[in-house]
This record gives structure tokens, sequence and C-alpha cells, in this order.
């Protein structure tokens, strides 16, 4: 952070804009962030309703007067000493995510950051932000938020260690129901809430990718539900398409056993034959999804993945000079016998 200047001694003295919303620059030797000391102010709702005004004049106790929590409001002088003017050290040290001042209210995507950070480090937060939290949704402010910066915060709140805490932090504080209504709602009705905690945290645990834990995340909604809310923050095809093909599918990934015709119809339902990581996508999703089962459903997917490969040995080429009248018809049955083949006789 950069005291006592403005954007024109910055040009001057090399470095290099970055944007036209903040007033950050890149050192032009290092290409490290410079960014001048600013203050705020509310013009309009949501996030995007601020002006900057960054100046000479702006004190670094001004700048950190604006930021949202106290863990994010020290800096350190050039001699290394501890600037902390609200006590975020002690914050830190004792787990506690609270407010800088009542400012936070003014920009709803501190409600999601604070579920972020929940998720991430485990820490408390002070009943006086929980407080604030909940007026900031009953007065509407979360309903500003747009679908970009609520996937933007949900994605890297699913890639922390606990991405259960971040749903939870949101549902506390209300802001659930306004930015995901569809989870919110399987909420209120579920019989078995801790269940997608279990699961998601078990993809934590496992380090799965960012699909799979979305996937886990909207498990229990239908195709239909998830298709709306997947619409609503905008969430990347990846995501989308191994959401609705695990709802689809999860109940025959629970099955102990698949006769041949099952199995080849799941295989191609989920286009395996052309992208076979999917199929390791939703077999991961299946594993987290029986960790959260009293009865630890077994998932066949050593069966799954045999029978894939075996599929994928048949001759398509050869099979369409054989059979130039049926070459669809040809390959499925040959697939399919493939699969017979590694599959024990009746009553084995």
């Amino acid at each position: 952070m950069v005291v006592g200047a403005d954007p024109a001694a910055m040009l001057r003295a090399g470095f290099k804009p970055v944007g036209a919303d903040f007033p950050v620059f890149l050192h032009p030797e290092t290409h490290e962030e410079y960014a001048l000391a600013r203050t705020e102010r509310k013009t309009g709702p949501g996030y995007k309703g601020f002006s900057f005004h960054a100046a000479p004049s702006v004190t670094l106790e001004q700048d950190l007067a604006r930021r949202d929590l106290t863990i994010n409001a020290m800096a350190r002088g050039e001699d290394g000493g501890l600037i902390d003017p609200h006590g975020g050290a002690a914050d830190l040290r004792a787990g506690i995510l609270r407010h800088v001042s009542e400012a936070f209210a003014e920009d709803p995507v501190r409600i999601l950051r604070v579920a972020r950070f929940a998720a991430r480090f485990g820490f408390a937060i002070a009943p006086e932000t929980d407080a604030l939290m909940r007026r900031m949704v009953q007065a509407g402010e979360a309903d500003h938020l747009v679908p970009e910066r609520v996937w933007q915060e949900l994605a890297r709140g699913l890639m922390e260690k606990a991405p259960s805490r971040m749903v939870m932090v949101l549902r506390e504080c209300g802001a659930l129901a306004r930015v995901l209504p569809q989870l919110d709602a399987w909420y209120s009705a579920s019989v078995a809430p801790g269940r997608m905690a279990s699961r998601l945290d078990e993809a934590a645990a496992r380090g799965y990718a960012l699909p799979v834990r979305y996937a886990l995340l909207v498990l229990e909604l239908d195709p239909s539900q998830a298709e709306a809310l997947a619409a609503r923050v905008n969430a990347p095809g990846d995501c989308r398409e191994l959401a609705v093909a695990a709802i689809r599918e999860i109940g025959q990934l629970h099955r102990p056993a698949l006769d041949a015709e099952a199995t080849l119809a799941m295989l191609e339902r989920c286009d395996a034959f052309r992208r076979p990581e999917r199929l390791d996508r939703l077999l991961e999703v299946a594993h987290c999804d029986a960790h959260s089962h009293a009865d630890h459903r077994r998932v066949p997917g050593q069966a799954l993945r045999r029978a894939l490969e075996a599929a994928r040995t048949v001759d398509a080429g050869a099979l369409a000079r054989e059979h130039p009248d049926d070459i669809p018809g040809a390959i499925r049955r040959a697939r399919l016998a493939a699969i017979a083949a590694l599959q024990p006789p009746s009553g084995h």
C-alpha cells in the first residue's frame, strides 16, 4: 500500500495501472501490486454501488477502517512493525471473524466472504457480525448480488477444507434463501440435513475437484431444480453437467450389481465412451455420498471401470464394414457382449 501519493505520481514513477475501478498499479520491475490508500463512499445498492477516493491526504488508518474484517485490517510498516488499529491480531489468535465497522453492511459480497473464510479457517463468527449479516439480508442487500460474484465466492468456498461450514453460515444468517433458494428449500424440508455436510467435507478431505463438490452440494435436488440453481448462479458447464448426471444416476451407482444391459445403458447416458473421465467423477460423487449414509452403501466402481474398458475394446471400424446397414446396433451388441463376458454366470 502506498500512502501520500496519487495516480499521477504512480504513473510518473513508471508504475502500470491495473484496470479502471481501483487505484492499483504494478511495479515496473518486480510486477508486484501497489495500491494507493483509499476511502470509499456508498452511492447505490449492491457491491458495485461505490465510489473510491485515492489522494495523498488519505491515511493508512482511513484505508484500514474500510476493510471488511479485523483480521484483514492489519498492515506492517517498512520497519516491520505491526499496525493493527482494530484488534485483528487478537481476533486472529482467538479464531474470530469480526467486522471492522458498520461500513461492512454496504457490500453484500462480504456476507459470502465471511462464509468462505469460516469454511477455510474454521473460525467462529462474532455475535455482532452475525447479527449485522442477518440485518443485511433482511434489508434486501443480498438480493443485489449478481450471479458472477455469487459463483465466484461459492466456488472458492466449495474448495476450502470444510465447505459445509460455508453453507451453514449462509443458511443461519438467511442469505442461502436469497442466493441459493432451491438448496435452502431442500434444507427446510430435509429429514437428514447433515448428510450434505458429511459428503461435502468428505470430498474436501479426498481433494476432489470443484465439479464433484458442486454435484454433491445439489445432489438432493431434482434435475429441474438443479438446472434452475445452476442458471441462477451461472455455474460453468462442467459443474452443471456432472450435477445433473449425478442426480440422475446416483441410485444406479449405489446398486451392488448391475446386469450388462443396465451397465451399458448407464455408460451411454453418461457419455463415458467419449468422455471416460465423466465416469470417474461420478464414482467420486457416489463414494462421498455413500460415506454420508449410515449403511455405507457399496459403490461398484471397479466393476463399472472394467465394463467400460471392455466395451471400449470393441472395434467399431470392423463392425461398420461388416454391418454397414446397422452400424450403431452392431456396435452396441458387441459392447453388450463384452460387458456380459465379464460378469459371472447366473447363480454364482
